[in-house]
């Protein structure tokens, strides 16, 4: 008799994973797609560009570039590299690379339709400011050390 009820709950507990499952994948296509759009429209030549060599500007630039080119860290590293090639200060590329991880505008819908509108906006909120603040932080630090 236990078994029949633990398994009508497992199944009930499959059929609502199932449900939400299917609810979910139109938003995340539609993420995919703006993140590949973009991705493409903000290229390394135009980010690059937009720096003007000012230390609060560029940081703040940083973080605000990071923060609606969200990615995997993997591409950010590579575009930080190529922007210290370009003589990018090390406080905006850090900015950048901590909010391209941390801070999701593009995501921003679908957080706040899963995890609630204003967790959502306080988080990126939170991320933005603190991605600013790290990248002092870390670049101060690295001055510190050599």
């Amino acid at each position: 008799m236990k078994s029949d009820k633990k398994n009508k709950t497992f199944f009930e507990c499959v059929y609502h994973a199932i449900k939400n499952f299917k609810q979910f994948v139109p938003v995340l296509l539609g993420i995919l797609l703006l993140l590949g759009l973009f991705k493409h429209y903000l290229s390394k030549g135009l980010i690059s560009s937009i720096f003007t060599g000012n230390l609060f500007k560029d940081t703040f630039l940083g973080s605000v570039i990071g923060s609606i080119s969200a990615g995997s860290p993997i591409t950010s590293y590579i575009i930080g590299g190529e922007l210290q090639k370009q003589g990018i200060s090390l406080f905006a590329i850090t900015a950048f690379i901590v909010a391209w991880v941390t801070v999701g505008i593009v995501q921003l819908p679908a957080e706040a339709s899963f995890l609630g509108k204003r967790f959502a906006i306080i988080r990126n909120s939170i991320s933005f400011v603190f991605s600013i603040l790290v990248a002092a932080v870390t670049v101060l630090t690295l001055l510190l050390i050599q």
